[in-house]
């Protein structure tokens, strides 16, 4: 799985609606200038996000996007496939007809991520942007926000030693 800025600006696109909805329809324009994010690239985002049941859209005066079910019943997985991302570590290997092979080698790592994708489904899958939101309005209720600064990249699970383990969101 490799998440792309598609994925991600989807995400952050929904999460910046459901924050600043307030029951009302919110525009793309207005996305675009708090995310930073092309309103023409908002806009092909949201026709799929539309097309995956994530949003749905509002004409007229006052129109815009709101969710299409509440945010409880929308997963970061319903996110991230709606715009076409692929979640399956395992795919490439599953998927492709000339890569089959009955190395030992071959069957341990296609099962190796074949379970990691299992894992990163699930976790997708029981995260919604309900948790998401609820995760940002405590930790904003408790202090302040924090600046966001660009730090170097720590060793990966592999290198250290450690296993990967999903963070609680609670």
């Amino acid at each position: 799985m490799r998440l792309t800025s598609k994925g991600r600006y989807a995400v952050r696109a929904i999460l910046d609606l459901t924050f600043n909805s307030n029951g009302r329809p919110v525009r793309l324009q207005e996305i675009s200038e708090r995310q930073k994010i092309s309103l023409h690239y908002l806009e092909q985002l949201f026709r799929r996000l539309r097309k995956g049941s994530v949003v749905k859209s509002v004409r007229g005066p006052g129109g815009g996007y709101v969710l299409s079910r509440s945010m409880d019943e929308i997963t970061v997985k319903d996110v991230l496939t709606s715009v076409g991302e692929n979640i399956n570590p395992a795919k490439d290997l599953i998927g492709s007809n000339d890569i089959k092979s009955d190395t030992v080698e071959f069957i341990l790592t296609k099962t190796y991520f074949e379970n990691l994708g299992v894992l990163m489904q699930d976790y997708l899958t029981t995260t919604s942007v309900g948790d998401l939101i609820r995760k940002a309005r405590g930790a904003s209720s408790e202090a302040p926000r924090p600046q966001v600064t660009q730090t170097t990249a720590q060793p990966s699970a592999a290198v250290s030693g450690t296993a990967f383990k999903p963070r609680d969101l609670s």
